[in-house]
């Protein structure tokens, strides 16, 4: 059974009202969780591309200079669809997923499947806000219940 259902979620996945980007985020992590992120990417048999080349270890990535270059490390956790992780700090971990490449019931899947994945290794929230809107989450995972929840009310119809 789905975590969500497309007719419940779908104004939550439209790029007009939630932006193209829409930012996911997991707080209060540290570099042992980017790793375990790493670490997933590299197992979950997700296709990926870290912009600096072979993807060094967490530590590595986020040692480097605030002045270096900045760097990303793109995943598909399906066919078409991507998510892309900017590691510049420990404490949070940030990324953006293409709401255009999310549509329908198998979008809704796919999504609540890939924040499934991250939230159980960290058994932390994973939350999305609409694109450059940190403050108000309207879906994530929910490490109590292990699901992906809705965090706002679904509109009527």
């Amino acid at each position: 059974m789905p975590d969500l259902w497309w007719d419940d979620v779908r104004d939550l996945f439209d790029p007009e009202m939630m932006g193209a980007l829409p930012d996911v985020t997991v707080a209060n992590t540290s570099v042992e969780d980017w790793q375990a992120v790493f670490d997933l990417v590299r197992s979950a048999g997700w296709s990926w591309e870290y912009s600096a080349g072979p993807l060094p270890s967490a530590a590595e990535v986020l040692a480097r200079p605030a002045d270096a270059d900045s760097t990303d490390l793109r995943v598909w956790p399906a066919p078409g669809v991507l998510a892309i992780f900017r590691p510049t700090c420990a404490g949070r971990i940030d990324f953006d997923v293409d709401l255009r490449e999310l549509q329908g019931q198998a979008g809704v899947d796919t999504l609540c499947g890939f924040l499934s994945a991250i939230g159980r290794r960290l058994a932390k929230p994973v939350v999305m806000t609409a694109e450059g809107d940190y403050g108000y989450p309207v879906l994530g995972f929910d490490p109590g219940a292990d699901r992906v929840v809705l965090l706002v009310e679904p509109r009527d119809r």
